[in-house]
């Protein structure tokens, strides 16, 4: 029996030396339950203590009614992809607190990939994204820390893999603004989640906290602490001596202690602990030593169980050490449960039939004092127990698998692991650990035989490199395709350089991606099927659009049509998909109604084979038909929805941006100025760079249509800052948005130059946008002035593409002015009246319309032009647009009609007032002839002359209508009550 058999050491009972860091983090917790998150980056070598901080951590937290998560990177075989997210999502649903998942919209689905019990997984290219999961795992720890904040603890960072790396820097640049307070543990020594460490820190949106080893001081206080008693109780020379062998280091410290009580070279007395039996040099100041010293009183079977633990990991589960050990349940179970062997390995309090070592140095030990043979035959027996108990290598598994054969030293049994280990962190949406994974793979299958599973991981590989954002790397290793052409078919070849093509394009660099597209074309040769031409024509379609030129877009219809045509032929229905929806955007500038018929197709093809994200980008599209065609927004309304239900974000960050647009148009910028705002916060996080620009552009829009042209310019340098110059922009830059500044500025030849500039990029390099004002506003100012004529004009609008609803509203306004010309009174009014009805969801165009045709009518006389000026003053004035407001002022004193004062309180004139010029003062001095005052006592109340009274009075006799005094009295108390 052991000498100290019966003694329970407190190993880490209190923590000894870390005032100040355990200061700095109750004060990150305080600060994070005002709503001020941070990230905290623990520091230090193995055995100082990082995970006992951050324990006492998470005690604080929950003390304080924080929502505490909490996960590790991976203990067993090499890192798995988002292992230690995982856990700590899944420590949150094992901790039963109420959060409302379903608040998480849009996102839910893409935790859901994480978390299986929080629904449908999201499918499509949107839950490949890392950003998204990123993004979604912040409004995640948000949603938990609503009430009193959120602590997300990963333990173990170095152990943790890149993708996981990636989110939590994306957390620590944007957790600032939430209850969220992340605490990472990290060991020192080269690795990425250091240099993360170092990176954050450095950008001011983390703290580092790097731990020092413990002063001999400190140290007599952690044996007193280990030991039950007083720091002053301690013998002097057991503290002198393990002050010496640890070096400070508290995992050391504790080792060396029970080293000595396991030996017999310290007592407990009655008067206290005493070092006896022997010189104290027998104490080992190396882990590895105190392990081995702790092994020599094990038996040989518990001993050879602690081994092959070990080369199972830092954790694993009982039931596969029960496999590799081949004891009995019972049996093993006692032996886990010994007097020495339960001091180094315990039942982890997390994972239910799982054990862990007391720490990961322990392992290493004990893995370290094994023999080259005996360690490959341990790895062996643990490889063939991990293929029993886990056929299908789930999860972990599969890199647990492989990395026990390489220890094995079976590489090619490690190879195949390790390839099927990464194309399943690919379909993950873990690009970078598939790369690593598969580059591994590719190394060790190189030599072994396996000429076809290469091949296969090497493609995966070029298909990770292009997800991860290494296109020059996967460019590069195209070239290598040569070295496996016995392996891989020519079809399979273009299929890669097909996928390098879209990377390209992705990436900026279309005739990168042309040069592929070509290479692709070469390797299927002339006679290929269309099942294998049509995902080359309808990615060099995408290309050929981002390549300036004049007949660009009737190349890439071309292309299109043969992709749509080959695709269904040949069943492939994801790119007959791709195909239709790029074909309806790029009729729809030509014909809408043809546009909307290949949208239509897209759709019906993805219900018919089940390709939702697909359904929903068609929707989006044919959401955008039906708001041009009559401004409608149901249809975006609904598929907003469908793509929050299946987490397609980038879906639904689109059709937010779509219904903004025609907010914007019907002037109802609130709502649009709220919708851009909830799209360019998540979307410049995320980098989804099409849809940040696009809502820029925009921003740029809604401040053109309000006349606040700083607002506008603003806005176009901040499209500029995220390389939104792009020449499919530019003609709804001019037309849509510079020219309607400029207009409302009452600089009608500005807003010319700036339409013609739009016409004129079109021209340039034709465009698949509309409302760029060819065939509606550009009509109407060369109408005014006199630039175009009937023929030409019936020319213009018999275009199908003239048939959108903000387009034909200025037509209409074009024809009026036309017709007016020529002496047509009533079919200038029939046309006006058609405008004003078909501008009914546009307020903004319907007045400015009415304000430009009223000039136009004045001078042809014909129609109410007075009517259509006192309509627009008033609404360019309640809207502070004063230089549109005033020109319909002075166009109103030019005919002879009075026209009303804009003084304070003007607002508060009933509109049947307004509307016959009732001024401020005339409507104060009206509101109190209701009490029969005379003109004397009026003025005195108003601070005026009895004699501008009584002007005040003899104008509202002469603008009510009213014959005298009296009945002028009558009136007012009917109207105002």
């Amino acid at each position: 029996m052991p000498p100290y058999f019966g003694l329970v050491l407190a190993r880490g009972t209190a923590l000894i030396g870390r005032g100040r860091e355990l200061a700095l983090i109750q004060s990150a917790l305080t600060s994070t339950q005002d709503g001020r998150g941070g990230t905290v980056f623990v520091v230090g070598e193995a055995g100082i203590g990082k995970s006992r901080l951050a324990a006492v951590a998470a005690d604080l937290g929950f003390a304080a009614g924080m929502i505490i998560m909490r996960g590790r990177g991976s203990a067993i075989g090499p890192m798995v992809p988002y292992r230690s997210l995982t856990e700590a999502l899944m420590s949150l649903v094992r901790s039963r607190h109420p959060v409302d998942i379903a608040a998480l919209g849009p996102y839910r689905p893409i935790l859901a990939q994480l978390v299986p019990d929080w629904g449908v997984p999201a499918i499509g290219e949107d839950n490949g994204s890392l950003v998204v999961l990123a993004e979604a795992v912040l409004r995640l720890t948000a949603l938990a820390g609503r009430e009193g904040g959120c602590l997300l603890v990963l333990d173990d960072l170095q152990d943790s893999d890149a993708e996981t790396l990636a989110v939590i820097e994306y957390l620590s640049d944007n957790i600032a603004a939430q209850p969220t307070l992340l605490l990472a543990t990290v060991r020192t020594g080269p690795s990425p989640a250091l240099d993360l460490a170092r990176a954050v820190t450095r950008r001011g949106s983390g703290l580092r906290l790097a731990l020092p080893r413990l002063g001999e001081a400190q140290v007599r206080e952690l044996v007193g602490s280990c030991l039950g008693c007083a720091a002053l109780e301690v013998p002097a020379p057991l503290a002198e001596n393990v002050w010496a062998g640890s070096g400070g280091v508290p995992l050391i410290a504790e080792e060396l202690i029970e080293e000595a009580l396991s030996s017999g070279l310290l007592v407990r007395e009655p008067v206290g602990w005493r070092l006896v039996g022997g010189p104290w040099q027998q104490m080992t100041a190396t882990v590895g030593r105190a392990i081995a010293g702790r092994l020599d009183l094990m038996s040989a079977q518990a001993r050879e169980l602690l081994s092959l633990a070990a080369v199972l990991g830092q954790r694993f589960p009982v039931d596969l050490l029960q496999a590799a050990s081949r004891l009995p349940h019972r049996e093993l179970l006692g032996q886990l449960h010994g007097d020495v062997v339960s001091q180094l390995v315990t039942p982890d309090e997390d994972t239910p039939g799982w054990y862990s070592f007391q720490h990961a140095q322990i392992s290493d030990a004990l893995l370290g004092l094994l023999p080259p043979d005996r360690r490959r035959e341990l790895a062996r027996r643990g490889a063939e127990a991990v293929a029993a108990v886990y056929p299908s290598y789930p999860g972990e598994w599969c890199q647990a698998g492989a990395a026990l054969w390489l220890l094995a030293g079976d590489d090619v049994g490690a190879g195949r692991l390790f390839a099927e280990a990464g194309r399943r962190a690919f379909q993950q949406g873990a690009a970078g650990s598939a790369v690593a994974l598969l580059d591994r793979a590719v190394e060790l299958l190189a030599a072994g035989g396996e000429a076809a599973t290469r091949a296969d991981a090497f493609a995966t590989l070029l298909y990770a490199l292009v997800e991860a954002g290494q296109v020059d790397r996967a460019v590069a290793s195209a070239a290598q395709l040569d070295q496996v052409a016995g392996m891989l078919d020519r079809t399979a070849r273009a299929r890669l350089h097909t996928r390098l093509a879209w990377a390209a394009m992705v990436g900026g660099r279309p005739r990168e991606g042309l040069a592929q597209v070509q290479i692709a074309r070469r390797l299927l040769g002339p006679d290929a099927s269309d099942q294998d031409c049509a995902p080359v024509d309808i990615a060099e379609a995408h290309l050929t659009l981002d390549v300036p030129g004049r007949d660009q877009v009737k190349r890439a219809e071309r292309l299109a049509r043969r992709a749509a045509a080959a695709a269904e032929g040949a069943d492939e229905p994801e790119v007959a998909c791709q195909a239709w929806q790029l074909l309806g955007a790029l009729t729809r500038s030509r014909d809408p109604e043809e546009g909307t018929a290949c949208l239509e197709r897209a759709r019906e093809l993805a219900v018919r084979h089940g390709l939702p994200i697909q359904e929903i980008h068609a929707l989006i599209r044919l959401g955008n038909d039906d708001a041009l065609r009559d401004g409608s927004v149901d249809r975006l309304e609904q598929v907003r929805g469908r793509a929050t239900q299946v987490g397609a974000v980038t879906a639904r960050y689109q059709a937010e941006a779509s219904i903004a647009l025609q907010a914007i148009l019907q002037a109802d910028f609130a709502a649009a100025e709220q919708l851009l705002d909830q799209v360019l916060e998540p979307t410049k996080r995320l980098r989804l760079l099409e849809t940040t620009r696009y809502a820029l552009l925009l921003r740029a829009v809604a401040a053109a249509h309000r006349g606040r042209r700083r607002e506008m310019d603003a806005a176009f340098a901040e499209l500029r800052h995220w390389e939104g110059d792009h020449a499919q922009h530019t003609p709804r830059a001019h037309g849509l948005a510079r020219a309607w500044c400029a207009l409302l500025e009452e600089n009608r030849s500005r807003a010319g130059r700036e339409l013609d500039l739009a016409l004129a990029a079109e021209q340039r390099s034709s465009t698949i946008f509309q409302l760029t004002g060819r065939y509606g506003l550009h009509l109407l100012l060369r109408a005014l002035d006199g630039q175009i004529e009937m023929p030409d004009y019936e020319l213009i609008i018999a275009a199908p593409a003239s048939r959108l609803r903000w387009d034909r509203q200025f037509a209409l306004f074009a024809h009026a002015v036309l017709v007016g010309r020529t002496g047509q009174a009533d079919a200038a009014e029939r046309s006006l009246s058609a405008a004003v009805e078909l501008a009914a969801p546009f307020p903004t165009a319907r007045h400015i319309g009415l304000r430009l045709v009223a000039e136009a009518a004045i001078a042809d006389g014909w129609g109410q032009p007075a009517g259509w000026l006192r309509a627009a003053e008033e609404y360019f004035h309640d809207r502070e647009v004063p230089a549109v407001a005033s020109a319909c002022r002075t166009l109103l004193r030019q005919v002879g009609v009075p026209v009303a004062q804009r003084r304070q309180g003007a607002a508060r004139i009933p509109a049947r007032l307004r509307a016959v010029g009732v001024t401020v003062r005339e409507y104060e001095t009206l509101y109190l002839i209701i009490d029969r005052l005379s003109n004397r006592e009026i003025a005195a109340r108003l601070h005026l002359s009895p004699r501008t009274v009584e002007k005040h009075v003899a104008s509202l006799l002469v603008k009510t209508g009213q014959p005298d005094r009296i009945a002028l009295a009558e009136f007012a108390a009917a109207l105002l009550g």
